[in-house]
């Protein structure tokens, strides 16, 4: 029975797929995206983060079975709901045989997957044929400026999403946007051309800046240090994508966000 390491199980998600979900986060992620709101997903061994309210270890082992037997429980109001499970992280992939194996436990549950595509092939096909839909982020297309703000290539990412959309698997793109990183004009018309021909994709997500993107990594002892301007709107340019035919939504505007081209 494979053991697992997670860092979160959130439910009555509304972000992470369609209906009302309920959310694994599981810890391990081979990127380092400097953007990152989520940085207890860095790594899968177990973590203390330290807040105004005391410290907490961020961590938790669980069994495969366990999992799915929780998940199971609230299958039928996730069911009710129009919704299901959604595993992200971190990287799910990293842990490729467990999440496999939590899913083939599911009972008639939608499942998706919310993964980076930065994985090994056969890792990535075996869990993403076990999916009902697939979140695919797509973050620079640029290979000088992946590296630079991931710490990783995006060819094999990029193999992935080749892969996946020969697998007749639904997916949707998402575009996290960071202001003048990756929501220039430059970048999101290469991924709209990376794209446009590719079958079995529902529509393109753009995500707005997280601006609370660093607030844990003092806390986990890490240096949040971006090198763009936080304070500046992010660059919401759905024409790139619709102009060649493509479904682009911006995902989970406020008032509060600022929005150009949009």
């Amino acid at each position: 029975m494979m053991i697992g390491t997670i860092f979160d199980i959130r439910e009555f998600a509304v972000h992470d797929g369609p209906g009302i979900r309920t959310t694994v986060f599981l810890k391990g992620c081979p990127l380092r995206c400097a953007w990152c709101h989520n940085p207890e997903g860095f790594v899968r061994a177990f973590q203390t983060l330290s807040t105004a309210a005391g410290s907490r270890t961020v961590g938790q082992n669980i069994s495969a079975e366990d999992l799915a037997r929780l998940l199971n429980r609230q299958a039928h109001i996730l069911r009710a709901g129009e919704g299901g499970v959604t595993f992200s992280g971190g990287e799910p992939l990293m842990q490729t045989p467990f999440v496999a194996e939590v899913i083939d436990r599911l009972e008639d549950t939608h499942v998706v997957l919310d993964t980076s595509g930065y994985a090994e092939q056969d890792d990535f096909r075996l869990v993403a044929r076990r999916c009902n839909l697939v979140y695919f982020d797509l973050k620079l297309i640029d290979p000088t400026d992946h590296r630079r703000f991931t710490g990783q290539e995006n060819g094999p990412i990029l193999k992935n999403l080749s892969s996946l959309a020969e697998m007749g698997i639904p997916y949707v793109v998402r575009v996290p946007l960071v202001p003048g990183v990756t929501d220039t004009d430059c970048n999101l018309t290469a991924i709209a051309e990376v794209v446009r021909d590719l079958p079995g994709l529902v529509e393109v997500n753009l995500l707005p800046y997280n601006r609370a993107a660093g607030g844990k990594y003092e806390g986990l002892g890490l240096s949040f240090q971006p090198s763009w301007d936080e304070t500046r709107a992010v660059n919401a340019n759905v024409t790139c994508f619709t102009d060649v035919g493509l479904k682009a939504t911006v995902v989970g505007w406020t008032t509060e966000e600022g929005q150009e081209n949009g």
